[in-house]
């Protein structure tokens, strides 16, 4: 189940509302909670919510050794036994099969391995549970002793599947005493319709203009044009699905009283590789930086190698592909490249010039992204280079610039703060006016309501709705 689907918002959600807010106390409301979060995974992972529960399990028990143990061998035997289990069972799900294949490729092996369905999400409760489990060794958070309360930290279907990647002690206090009010409430309906708006109405059409340009056509006869109109929409497409998930998965903790952090910040706009990173997919940077860099040594020692290391895990964490890895090797280099030689540089050119130049990189980092076999990569370089032979633009690449001018522009506009600022300034100058409090809320249900049709009907008018993080 998907939020950006019929059956979630028309059904699941108004449903979990209705129970949630019926209950009297906190007790019942995180029964309740956990129940419809472990359904929510359950619908797309009849099986593997198994493992969900394992994991939590795991990590409960061994938070609770850890704290029982604390400065013996007890506590540190349970602390790589939370390593252990959680990259084994993210080693194996995720890159069990790529290993073999590789292990295979260099040694003339034919050894199998089983085909398993990669469970949905592991990637992000894997890291949530694991980095539970170190901030209580390393005597950050207290340890958790209602294993229910632990169960719904992990299991919080606002952001189960695909993030932001929570941390335990972003939300500790909140799952035994928190409190929604009307105006959090409003808040989060706004901000989930905004993400619904960003994932239906913007990336599931920069989704189709992709598949128009790459699927079925061979790289190398695709004109100059159409292959940079494929990445830059690519790049569209992922960034408003993504953007638009956290967007959602934001507004939906605020309904339900939890405040989750921020996960994008416009990257679009960046004026390095290192501001893009600050920007973008904020809690796995943050996640890499404290629980990776940090501890190898950071900027202390080494910081070059640290950096390698980060680069290559925040590649290997996308999938269990070298084109992955590529990617990440890739911003790593830009990264490196940006401390050491051209910091000075940039500090000093106008974001004119910083803002397009940054973006350019980035685009070209999405090729690494977007084509997961290897001997792609090439060729699609070669075509976006006009390299290959291959023509500067045709009929159907100026029909299809054309027919998806309006998208672009949109893209382009949306990815920036001006729809922001613009209400933020409609806002403060009826503040000013000292307009009556209504007013605010019939804008509010008046917006959420036409986004919510205009949503709906597309929906409904459509069978495209890929949801790209769901392989992560």
């Amino acid at each position: 189940m998907v939020f950006s689907s019929l059956l979630f918002l028309f059904i699941f959600l108004p449903a979990s509302l209705l129970l949630y807010y019926i209950c009297p106390g906190i007790r019942s409301k995180n029964i309740v909670l956990t129940i419809l979060s472990l359904l929510f995974y359950a619908w797309g992972e009849p099986f593997w919510v198994i493992l969900l529960i394992i994991s939590a399990a795991v990590d409960y028990t061994n938070g609770r050794i850890i704290d029982k143990f604390r400065g013996k061998w007890q506590a540190k035997a349970a602390f790589i036994a939370s390593l252990v289990i959680n990259l084994s069972l993210l080693g194996v799900f995720k890159y069990g099969s790529f290993i073999v294949e590789n292990i295979n490729s260099l040694t003339g092996l034919a050894l199998s391995f089983p085909l398993l369905t990669l469970p949905i999400g592991i990637s992000f409760y894997t890291f949530q549970t694991m980095s539970y489990s170190i901030d209580v060794y390393r005597d950050k958070v207290p340890v958790q002793k209602s294993f229910g309360d632990f169960l719904l930290f992990v299991s919080l279907f606002p952001q189960l599947i695909a993030g932001p990647i929570l941390r335990y002690s972003d939300i500790a206090a909140q799952l035994s005493s928190r409190h929604t009010t009307a105006r959090d409430f409003a808040y989060g309906t706004t901000r989930f319709i905004c993400g619904l708006g960003k994932k239906v109405l913007i990336s599931n059409y920069a989704s189709a203009v992709v598949d128009t340009v790459f699927t079925g056509n061979q790289l190398s006869s695709i004109p100059v044009l159409q292959m940079w109109l494929g990445i830059i929409m690519y790049a569209f497409h992922i960034y408003f699905d993504f953007s638009g998930y956290s967007d959602m998965a934001i507004g939906l903790g605020a309904m339900f009283g939890f405040k989750y952090t921020e996960n994008f910040r416009y990257p679009y706009i960046s004026g390095s590789i290192t501001d893009f990173w600050r920007r973008w997919h904020i809690s796995l940077s943050s996640f890499f930086r404290d629980y990776v860099y940090i501890p190898l040594g950071g900027n202390r020692r080494f910081q070059l190698r640290n950096m390698f290391i980060v680069w290559a895990l925040t590649g290997l964490w996308h999938g269990a592909s070298w084109n992955f890895v590529l990617w990440g090797l890739y911003f790593f280099l830009l990264l490196a490249l940006e401390k050491y030689l051209f910091a000075g540089i940039l500090r000093r050119l106008p974001g004119i010039i910083k803002i397009p130049w940054t973006f350019f990189l980035v685009l070209i980092g999405w090729v690494f992204f977007y084509f997961t076999n290897t001997a792609d990569i090439l060729p699609a370089f070669k075509s976006l280079f006009g390299l290959s032979g291959n023509l500067l633009s045709n009929s159907a690449t100026r029909l299809l610039l054309i027919n998806n001018l309006p998208l672009l522009i949109i893209c382009l506009i949306g990815a920036t703060p001006i729809f922001s600022n613009i209400a933020h300034r409609f806002m403060l100058d009826f503040s000013k006016r000292r307009i009556p409090g209504w007013f605010y809320s019939a804008s509010a249900i008046t917006y959420n309501t036409a986004m919510l049709f205009l949503c709906t009907v597309s929906l409904i008018g459509s069978t495209h709705n890929p949801f790209i993080y769901f392989r992560f």
